[in-house]
C-alpha cells in the first residue's frame, strides 16, 4: 500500500478524537448487547418470547431506516461537513434514551410492553441518526486506504475499551447502586454511562474532519447511486458477511447472562469471563493493520473466522467444572475476533473507493447506511433468535431450568454461533478488492481530484 501524504496523513490525536465517538456509541450498545436481554425477562418482567418478537419488530424497522439516513447524510452540507454534524445534534437524545430503556415504570404488564416498545423503537431511531453519518465518517476521514484501515483499528479499539468498562462495572455497578433492587440499580447505572456517551460524542465533534469530497462536478443522483449500489459486487458481499457476523456475535453475547446463572450456577463469574474476553479482542485488534498488509484483508478475516468456529465448538463439550478451559476458549475466540470489525469497516470504505472509482459518484453515506442495514437485519435475527429458542426450549425467569432449557443455552453459547461463523466465510471467498486493486484505485481517484481542481 503506497504511504500517505502529509495531507492524508491523520495525527494520533485525530485517531483517538474520531475514535471516542465509538466508546461513545459502544458503552450504550454493548449494555444493550450484553445486559438488556436478561434484563427484559429477569428484572422488568418480560417473557422471553415477547422479548424475542420485539427484538424482531423494532430492529427489522429500525434497518430499512438506514438507507435513507444515508441518503440524507450524503445529501447534507455544512460548515462542519456531511457526516459530523450529526455528532452534535444527536448526542444528548442518544445519551437520554439510555438512561430511559433502562428504567422500569409501575405500569401494568400491558404498558411495560408499551413502554419497551416506545423507549427502545426511540433509541434504535437515535441510534441509527447518529452512527450512519458517524460509520460513513470513516470513508471520508482520509483519502488513503491504509489510514482508513489504521482509524478503523483506533475505532474498534476504543469500541472494546467500552465493552471492558460496561463488563467490568455494569453488575457491580447495579449491586451498589441499587442495593439489592436492580430495577433502581440499572436505571442509575444508565444515567452514569449516558452522561459518559453524550460527554464523548461531543469530543469527536470537536476533533476530527472530514477531508474526501465528491468528485468536482459531478452531482449524485439517488436512482443512480441505487443503481451503483446494486451492481457493486464486493459490496453486496460485505453486506452479507456483516449480516452472518452479527447474527452469530449477538447469539452469544446475548445469551452469556443465562449461560453462567443457570449452567454454570455462577452469575458473578460472567463479569471475569466478558473482562478477560474484551482484553483479548483487544490485543488481537491491535496487529489488524500490521497483519493485513502482510496477508491481506480478506485471507486475515477468513483465519479469523475458522479459529472463531473452531473455539466455539468447543464450548459445547464443556461442563460446569471446566471453568478454565472455558476461559481459555474465550480467549482464544476473543483474540480471533479482534480483527473482524476493524477489516470488515475498512474492506467497506473500499467498496465506497471502488464504486465512485469505477461510477464517478461517491455515495458514502448510502453505502455505509445499507451496510448498516445489514447489521442490523443480523441483530434482529440474532436477538429474535436467541429469546425464541429460550422460550421454545422452556426458559423461566428466576426460576431451576429444565435439561432441556440447559440445552438450549449451551446451544446458543457453542453450536449455533460456530455454524455462523462458518457461514460467513462463504461471501468472503468471492470478495476481489485486494490491495493491489486498492492502490491502482487511489492513484486514480487521486488523479481525478487533482485534475478536478485544475479544470
Amino acid at each position: 500500500m503506497s504511504k500517505p501524504s502529509t495531507s492524508e496523513k491523520l495525527s494520533i490525536k485525530e485517531k483517538l478524537g474520531f475514535s471516542a465517538g465509538e466508546f461513545s456509541s459502544s458503552i450504550v450498545w454493548q449494555t444493550l448487547m450484553f445486559f438488556l436481554p436478561a434484563f427484559y425477562t429477569d428484572t422488568y418482567g418480560l417473557s422471553a418470547a415477547a422479548v424475542g418478537t420485539m427484538f424482531l419488530a423494532v430492529r427489522f424497522f429500525d434497518a430499512f431506516n438506514d438507507p435513507i439516513m444515508g441518503v440524507i447524510a450524503d445529501r447534507t452540507n455544512t460548515r462542519w461537513g456531511k457526516f459530523r454534524p450529526y455528532l452534535l445534534w444527536f448526542a444528548v437524545p442518544y445519551g437520554v434514551l439510555a438512561m430511559l430503556m433502562f428504567y422500569t415504570p409501575n405500569f401494568s404488564d400491558q404498558g411495560k410492553v408499551v413502554y419497551a416498545y416506545i423507549t427502545y423503537g426511540l433509541m434504535m431511531v437515535v441510534y441509527t441518526a447518529i452512527m450512519i453519518p458517524y460509520n460513513s465518517w470513516v470513508g471520508v476521514i482520509s483519502p488513503n486506504s491504509e489510514e482508513r484501515t489504521s482509524v478503523s483499528s483506533y475505532k474498534f479499539v476504543f469500541a472494546y475499551l467500552a465493552g471492558l468498562t460496561v463488563q467490568a462495572l455494569v453488575l457491580p455497578m447495579v449491586a451498589y447502586f441499587g442495593s439489592g433492587n436492580d430495577a433502581i440499580g440499572y436505571t442509575t447505572t444508565m444515567i452514569v454511562l449516558g452522561s459518559i456517551s453524550i460527554l464523548f460524542f461531543l469530543v469527536t465533534f470537536f476533533s476530527a474532519k472530514e477531508r474526501v469530497q465528491p468528485e468536482a462536478k459531478v452531482k449524485s443522483k439517488l436512482k443512480e447511486d441505487l443503481k451503483d449500489l446494486w451492481h457493486n459486487k464486493d459490496w453486496i458481499l460485505v453486506f452479507i458477511t456483516s449480516m452472518l457476523l452479527l447474527i452469530y456475535v449477538i447469539i452469544r453475547s446475548g445469551d452469556i447472562m443465562y449461560y453462567f446463572e443457570y449452567h454454570l450456577g455462577n452469575k458473578d463469574l460472567a463479569t471475569s469471563f466478558m473482562v478477560v474476553g474484551t482484553v483479548a479482542v483487544l490485543l488481537g485488534v491491535l496487529p489488524t493493520k500490521w497483519l493485513s498488509a502482510k496477508i491481506g484483508k480478506r485471507k486475515l478475516f477468513i483465519i479469523s473466522l475458522i479459529i472463531i468456529s473452531i473455539s466455539q465448538i468447543g464450548f459445547y463439550f464443556t461442563g460446569p467444572d471446566d471453568i478454565v478451559l472455558i476461559f481459555a476458549l474465550q480467549i482464544v475466540f476473543s483474540l480471533a475476533s479482534g480483527p473482524t470489525m476493524p477489516l470488515m469497516w475498512a474492506m467497506l470504505a473500499d467498496t465506497a473507493d471502488y464504486s465512485e472509482w469505477k461510477t464517478h459518484r461517491r455515495a458514502t453515506g448510502l453505502i455505509f447506511s445499507a451496510t448498516n442495514m445489514s447489521i442490523k437485519s443480523g441483530v434482529a435475527i440474532g436477538g429474535a433468535a436467541i429469546m425464541w429458542i429460550l422460550a421454545y426450549t422452556g426458559y423461566e425467569a428466576n426460576q431451576p431450568q429444565t435439561e432441556e432449557s440447559i440445552y438450549g443455552i449451551k446451544m446458543l453459547m457453542s453450536i449455533i454461533p460456530a455454524i455462523m461463523a462458518a457461514i460467513c466465510i462463504i461471501p468472503l471467498l468471492f470478495y476481489k478488492l485486494n490491495d493491489k486493486k486498492m492502490i491502482e484505485i487511489e492513484a486514480d481517484l487521486k488523479a481525478r481530484k487533482t485534475e478536478g481542481l485544475t479544470d
